[in-house]
């Protein structure tokens, strides 16, 4: 019996989810179709793949050495596509993007790319890095922009921009800061007054790191899902919050009340980066696709 795309495709959305009905929803299928594949697939193996639970299933020693041959086989496969995708010629493009750059970067790119024949079938995904990163390592991405270089031999990554971060939080609580420390440091901020992103957002543990300090020290750490959340809290007094340039002039439009201020230089500032895999061919659609989100960073940080 031939293994096919389909059923990998179904075991990786299996693995990834520990449950078929979660499985099958995310793939878009029922799950008894989505269990018909399964199977199908264990006969190819000729060994069970996943032991169900209670819960769930957990993957048999059999089953991690498929899901790895899987991740590769479908790496490879998105690199065939990448390879036969020319500009103008169609072919589904699927972009992963981190929340704390998504919307401010897309609503300057998106008109761009939608311009040119890159963005006809473009379809963007925004998640938190480390999912961003599995995701293209296993093909279901064809380039993610991420803001922490990734350890990670299989991927590399093309700079963007450099984006730096400010300090906000209310136009009073910011302007106490001021008369009562002189020029911004990090070291002077009180970890007690940071207002945090949830844990698995780089964005927090990036202020963390330019204060020197560990998320444990951080008492206002609310777990907040987005930095327009944080920059509304902050507004109201609530804190002080790092803010990425690239968002100054989209969350001080929206949060009113909201001041920022730089930090000296040398200023913290973060890298944000186009990724790919290795074996994924740069020229055409890679290279129109890192030139236009370049443009629009940059654009970006000039209006700001």
């Amino acid at each position: 019996m031939n293994i096919t795309l389909r059923q990998l495709r179904y075991f990786l959305a299996l693995a990834e989810h520990g449950h078929f009905t979660r499985a099958a929803e995310m793939s878009h299928v029922t799950q008894p179709a989505l269990s018909m594949q399964i199977k199908a697939l264990e006969e190819a193996a000729g060994a069970s793949l996943v032991e169900r639970t209670s819960t769930g299933v957990v993957l048999t020693p059999r089953g991690r050495q498929v899901l790895a041959d899987a991740k590769r086989v479908m790496a490879a496969m998105s690199g065939l596509e990448q390879g036969l995708r020319q500009p103008g010629r169609g072919g589904r493009l699927t972009l992963g993007m981190i929340p704390t750059v998504a919307p401010y970067l897309l609503p300057q790119a998106l008109p761009v790319l939608r311009a040119r024949d890159i963005g006809r079938d473009l379809h963007v995904r925004e998640a938190q890095t480390d999912r961003l990163l599995d995701e293209l390592e296993n093909g279901q991405l064809d380039a993610a922009v991420v803001a922490t270089p990734p350890d990670r031999d299989s991927l590399t990554g093309t700079p963007l921009f450099t984006d730096c971060f400010m300090l906000a939080g209310s136009a009073e609580r910011i302007t106490q800061f001021q008369k009562d420390h002189g020029p911004l440091r990090p070291e002077d901020l009180d970890p007690g007054q940071l207002l945090l992103l949830d844990e698995g957002h780089c964005l927090g543990d990036q202020a963390l790191e330019v204060c020197g300090i560990g998320r444990h020290h951080s008492r206002l750490d609310l777990g907040a899902a987005s930095l327009a959340t944080l920059c509304r809290l902050a507004a109201q007094g609530m804190g002080l919050t790092f803010l990425p340039e690239i968002a100054r002039t989209q969350e001080m439009a929206a949060a009113p009340g909201l001041a920022a201020i730089r930090f000296p230089d040398p200023q913290p500032c973060r890298q944000v980066l186009l990724m790919r895999r290795i074996t994924t061919v740069t020229d055409g659609w890679f290279d129109d696709l890192a030139q236009t989100l370049k443009e629009a960073g940059q654009a970006l940080l000039a209006s700001g």
